[in-house]
């Protein structure tokens, strides 16, 4: 999966969370992994000092370890769910596509 690091592609992937019901704040503190999940709470909190970069990578990272109602979602926020988590089971030489139309 190509991913274009940039302000539009990091406020699509917090609308997806917001979508999901998930609360995502960025915070300082210690993370091992740069974020930190409390399921019971739906909250996601993401290391504040993180570059866009970071934060995009990191949410790639934590999208497959919830359980989203992919019902829920619009459209938009359902294709790249679907891609981001079809990117989690692909090998990296392997991957094609685009999170950005």
């Amino acid at each position: 999966m190509i991913i274009r690091y940039n302000a539009q592609t990091l406020t699509r992937l917090e609308r997806l969370f917001d979508e999901a019901g998930y609360i995502l704040r960025y915070e300082k503190g210690t993370f091992n992994s740069g974020y930190c999940i409390l399921e019971d709470r739906k909250v996601v909190v993401v290391n504040r000092f993180l570059s866009q970069e970071g934060r995009i990578n990191t949410l790639l990272d934590i999208l497959p370890l919830l359980d989203i109602p992919f019902d829920q979602l619009t459209l938009d926020s359902q294709k790249l769910l679907s891609q981001s988590l079809k990117a989690a089971q692909t090998p990296l030489a392997n991957q094609t596509g685009d999170l950005e139309d």
